[in-house]
């Protein structure tokens, strides 16, 4: 059954591939590829060689929200004068500039996760071809990357919720393999440290119905879903051909929730190259956080456990793990009253030690001048520095 869902999928990534090509912006000059074939590194590799990330948050994955949650929102507003600058900066961000990333490396980040929302400044003409100057600004951003020796890893963010809500699976399919062969030919030509990860935090998530609303999709149709928009993505990229044939690409857990990724009924798409698939899932600890329990024994305990589950899906199978959003920041009301370790960069050093002892990429999730001044080009907190210091050092 899997081989014939597979089959389907790329049958849908070729028919889509020729259209998308011709309705994609000119790909542009790239650094310098890496080679091709048994010398691009696998997943296992480049896992080890990411270390400890950072996000560029509410960045080039914002967009006006106005009216998003309604039925009648048919398409994307249009902000200011409608350039990528609008965008990058209306969720109150700074421009990013080549000194932004050279403060990441230069704190100990060896990867960037760059979201981005790529129905900004698109056309509402039912072709979903990707606004030119939007995407030549993510290649800015990405060669800046490539300029500090770091990991770029971009995705699809917040438009795949916006798609999956008022589309069929079947059409979803569609729409994300024309989406990810625009994108995958644009970068086709960057070496191993460009790496893809299919979808953020919505496969699995709740559609609109006839009438408007907003409805859970069953768990079964759910799965279907994650399992479906996963393997088109992989098709997509790797029908484009060139770097993307070994490219590392990164996969969505449903909800990127770790009981439900690693449920039996989560499927990893069908390759056409072996050890080139990452899985990616968010926040180890995000039931303690929520139910202010952070830094007490149960906080331990739930985090040893949510790793376990990952290590027996994913790790013990040669999988990587990308936990593409990380906490990094715990208020103090979110401590458990008994708790053990009362200061968060202290729980902050506990976690990512856990992550990377078990060789799971963590990814901090960080927004402008929360966890790292994008104007100062430095981690805030001293303590918190001294944390990141200490384990990329160790992962050196």
């Amino acid at each position: 059954m899997l081989k014939k869902l597979a089959s389907a999928i790329l049958a849908i990534a070729m028919s889509f591939s020729a259209a998308a090509c011709e309705k994609a912006p000119d790909a542009p000059d790239s650094p310098a590829s890496a080679s091709q074939s048994s010398e691009f590194p696998t997943a296992s590799e480049t896992a080890k060689k990411m270390g400890l990330g950072l996000n560029l948050g509410n960045t080039m994955e914002a967009y006006s929200a106005n009216g998003c949650e309604k039925s009648s929102y048919e398409w994307i507003p249009k902000i200011g004068s409608n350039t990528p600058t609008d965008y990058e900066t209306c969720w109150g961000a700074v421009v990013t500039t080549q000194q932004v990333i050279d403060g990441i490396k230069a704190e100990g980040f060896n990867t960037v996760r760059i979201p981005v929302f790529w129905g900004n400044m698109m056309e509402n003409d039912g072709t979903y071809t990707i606004n030119a100057d939007y995407i030549a600004r993510v290649k800015e951003i990405v060669d800046y990357c490539q300029n500090a020796d770091l990991y770029a890893v971009i995705n699809i963010h917040h438009f795949d919720e916006f798609i999956i809500r008022r589309n069929s699976t079947k059409d979803c399919a569609k729409i994300f393999t024309n989406l990810w062969t625009q994108i995958a030919e644009y970068f086709k030509d960057y070496p191993s440290t460009v790496v893809f990860e299919g979808f953020n935090e919505y496969l699995g998530g709740d559609q609109f119905d006839e009438n408007g609303n907003l409805k859970e999709v069953l768990k079964p149709m759910a799965f279907r879903m994650t399992n479906t928009l996963n393997q088109a993505f992989v098709d997509a990229v790797r029908a484009t051909g060139g770097n993307n044939a070994e490219r590392v690409l990164i996969v969505s857990g449903y909800w990127t929730n770790i009981d439900n990724t690693t449920s039996e009924s989560f499927v990893m798409p069908a390759d056409t190259v072996s050890d080139r698939l990452m899985v990616s899932v968010h926040y180890v600890d995000n039931a303690m956080y929520w139910s202010n329990k952070i830094g007490g024994e149960e906080w331990l305990s739930y985090t040893d456990s949510q790793i376990a589950l990952l290590e027996n899906a994913f790790l013990s199978k040669n999988i990587p793990v990308f936990m593409g959003e990380t906490s990094v920041n715990y208020p103090a009301s979110n401590f458990d009253k008994n708790a053990v370790h009362t200061k968060s960069s202290e729980c902050v050093e506990i976690i990512l030690q856990k992550l990377t002892d078990k060789g799971i990429v963590p990814v901090i999730w960080d927004t402008n001048d929360n966890f790292y001044s994008r104007t100062q080009y430095r981690i805030k907190s001293d303590s918190d520095r001294k944390v990141i210091k200490d384990i990329s050092d160790k992962l050196k």
